[in-house]
């Protein structure tokens, strides 16, 4: 019985794939405090212009560089993986792929596009870059991506990741990254927000708002900001991971995925592996995409698609997508790295088309099955992960009810070997539930009442 599908060196993708070229209704362009579209020179202090090029660009496929490849091949193809033994614990009539992009060196997804963004600025003459982390996923990502290339790496984290999660630090530190705890007094963001609230767990938002507050601020012009997930250059950067698994199920003959599932909180791992299905959607494939977030942060399923701010400090531009308000601050819940007020355009833009279908789980619920998952695949998973195990495990006892043989997908998109402490307080029964309630999210959104409306452009088809 074969349980994992690779690919060689020379099968690996040679371009990504640009899901605004495709989508039926096209994006509603980024907006400055003026109200007008942005253009690229405003955002070319944040980022380098090759970057801004493909955030921007209209076609479908962008060639990888051969000095990003001659990056990724370290560690990709990554396996496509059969869960065999879940299938066999769930007595499914499902088979249940998952893409393994725990094989990274940081252990994660987020190594795909830190590598491509690192080349790209380090080809732009970039020296530094700074950047927020969650759980600390994407933090190591960079750290190790910019030890690669020769760059600076500074890293705000938020606080209660940054207390929670101290194993995620010192891999920044041994890959040479710089890590402080966000709110930090390094900006003058971070001290606006410690003044009002010194006991603040922190939050993506306010990360995302010192990072940048560093990168334009450096006069020597040689400081970049980088981002690890919501922008469209990051998701494409993404998309390897769908491309190797369409090959990959080719290869064994899968002619047909029924259900595409990832975890979400800024879109990258979803769309990296659900993007190129998405395609297949729009050209008539009947497949279910589930994007899944935590009960505690429902920033798709239960706040409005709206024109919002990606920091607290609104130093980046207005964008269209699924938010809770710029000024959120999430639950601590262990999910770190989904714990992010806004979502993706992209992403947001699939679910206002009815392309992609999202789904809010509990974390005790997603805890019990990431247990189950490690107890019978062996890979202990990231929290953030366990969202899309928990959703995978519901598809799979539906095929059981409704005695249909689907084909599940899921990325399992990293290991989480550094969030025992997670796993620690839910075998001693500390964790609990916490749905959000209705007063919150309507307080948190009251600040942006005064931003423009986007409009709810979609098709009608799905």
């Amino acid at each position: 019985m074969s349980v994992k599908v690779f690919l060689n060196e020379d099968e690996m993708p040679r371009q990504w794939y640009n899901l605004a070229a495709d989508l039926p209704s096209p994006l509603q362009p980024p907006l400055g405090p003026d109200g007008n579209p942005v253009s690229p020179d405003q955002l070319s202090p944040v980022f380098p212009m090759n970057l801004i090029e493909q955030e921007v660009s209209p076609s479908r496929w962008i060639d990888i560089p051969q000095g990003v490849l001659d990056l990724l091949v370290r560690w990709r193809p990554s396996p496509l993986h059969r869960a065999r033994h879940l299938e066999q614990a769930l007595d499914t009539p499902a088979k249940i792929y998952y893409k393994n992009e725990s094989v990274s060196p940081a252990g994660s997804h987020k190594p795909n596009t830190a590598v491509a963004q690192a080349w790209y600025n380090k080809e732009f003459g970039i020296k530094k870059l700074t950047t927020e982390t969650g759980a600390g996923q994407w933090g190591s990502a960079l750290s190790f991506a910019c030890s690669l290339l020769g760059l600076e790496c500074k890293v705000f984290m938020v606080r209660i990741s940054f207390d929670q999660k101290p194993f995620r630090k010192i891999m920044m530190q041994a890959w040479g990254g710089h890590c402080v705890a966000s709110p930090s007094e390094e900006t003058a963001a971070g001290r606006d927000i410690l003044a009002n609230d010194p006991d603040t767990p922190g939050s993506l938002g306010i990360a995302i708002s010192e990072a940048i507050e560093q990168a334009v601020t450096d006069t020597s012009g040689q400081t970049r900001y980088s981002l690890g997930s919501v922008l469209n250059h990051v998701l494409l950067h993404q998309t390897i991971i769908g491309l190797e698994a369409k090959k990959q199920l080719a290869k064994i003959g899968e002619q047909k995925v029924d259900v595409v599932i990832g975890c979400v909180g800024g879109g990258s791992n979803f769309a990296g592996l659900a993007f190129p299905f998405i395609n297949d959607k729009i050209n008539g494939a009947e497949i279910d995409i589930i994007p899944v977030e935590p009960a505690s942060c429902p920033t798709l399923t239960r706040a409005p698609f709206a024109y919002d701010h990606g920091d607290v400090a609104r130093m980046t531009p207005l964008l269209a997508m699924h938010t809770l308000g710029h000024r959120f601050i999430p639950p601590p819940i262990h999910a770190g790295g989904l714990r992010y007020h806004g979502m993706a355009p992209l992403v947001s833009q699939t679910v206002v088309e009815g392309l992609s279908a999202p789904r809010a789980i509990h974390q005790l619920d997603c805890y019990q099955s990431a247990i189950l998952f490690a107890r019978t695949e062996g890979i202990i998973a990231a929290p953030e992960t366990s969202h899309a195990i928990a959703a995978v495990i519901q598809e799979a006892n539906k095929a059981k009810e409704e005695a249909k043989e689907k084909t599940i997908l899921f990325n399992l998109s990293g290991h989480g070997i550094m969030d025992l402490n997670g796993y620690d307080l839910f075998f001693k029964d500390v964790l609990t539930n916490y749905a959000l309630p209705e007063e919150d999210i309507r307080q948190s959104l009251e600040l942006i009442e005064q931003f423009p409306k986007p409009a709810l452009n979609k098709t009608g088809k799905w």
